[in-house]
């Protein structure tokens, strides 16, 4: 947490709020929130900067302010929170952006987890950017091509989705409400997984991150977004946190099991479990 649809929500509210406003001062709390250039030199690169659109990327966002590109992942617990500059300052609040209106941009990380770079377009980006698999709204991502990628890995299916070199911005909430849609056990082998079940799954990766995304996201533990709201789709969610109650579809009571040191939610009725790898495969 925060997935795709967090993250996107948080760079829709921030757009209309802190696009077009300048960066007038920077004040960094915890020096190792920043990974690329040194804390002096990102406020230096930040300071007079128009913040001109923002971006995403998977689970990154891509504050546009020419000639630089400040990219920051929230990681775990990671929030940004626009509030005036007399609120007073909550815990655990790393970095502050002073505004053009008066106004702060405030990240807060309990868990410290997140990162902060500020590069030229010729300076290297972060490896997780580098590596990073396509989005999953990109039309070049096709039932086929899914198929190919999975095809090659011999991983469960949730093992492979998690990573973000396969498809960018999914994670445990988003791949455990896919894999329920499709019908596909979390440890069925990825290259076991059909071109057809593929077609399937892309559906339900669409279906549930657009409705995740219409929602606001999903709060489950600490994510809030620009405006300090919480997300909704935590209301919409099949199976990934209702261990024990009943399915939707069928009625048998929803299993969790680990997965990679993840609890992973299913139905074990819905979701047959056929040519399987070891969870530690």
């Amino acid at each position: 947490m925060p997935e795709l649809p967090e993250v996107e929500t948080i760079r829709r509210g921030l757009s209309q709020l802190i696009v077009g406003k300048t960066i007038e001062r920077v004040l960094v709390n915890l020096p190792r929130i920043i990974r690329y250039p040194s804390v002096g030199s990102f406020e230096e690169r930040l300071v007079g900067r128009r913040i001109e659109s923002i971006d995403r990327r998977g689970k990154y966002l891509l504050f546009n302010v020419a000639p630089y590109t400040w990219i920051s992942h929230l990681r775990m617990e990671g929030q940004y929170r626009v509030a005036p500059a007399s609120e007073p300052m909550a815990p655990h609040t790393h970095v502050v952006f002073g505004l053009s209106d008066g106004a702060e941009l405030r990240y807060r990380d309990v868990r410290q987890f997140g990162t902060m770079d500020v590069l030229t377009k010729d300076e290297p980006l972060p490896t997780g950017l580098v590596n990073i698999g396509p989005e999953p709204f990109d039309p070049l991502l096709t039932a086929q091509s899914l198929y190919l990628r999975l095809h090659k890995r011999s991983s469960a299916i949730k093992t492979v989705l998690l990573d973000q070199t396969c498809i960018a911005g999914l994670g445990n909430i988003y791949v455990d409400e896919a894999l329920f849609s499709s019908g596909i056990h979390p440890l069925v082998s990825a290259n076991q997984v059909s071109e057809a079940q593929c077609a399937s799954l892309l559906v339900a990766i669409r279906d549930v991150l657009t409705r995740a995304i219409e929602a606001g996201g999903s709060s489950i533990r600490t994510y809030v977004n620009g405006y300090g709201r919480h997300g909704g789709f935590q209301m919409q969610l099949s199976v990934y946190g209702r261990a024990g109650e009943p399915c939707f579809v069928c009625g048998q009571p929803i299993e969790k099991i680990r997965l990679g040191g993840r609890g992973t939610h299913l139905c074990s009725a819905c979701q047959p479990r056929t040519a399987v790898v070891t969870a530690g495969a």
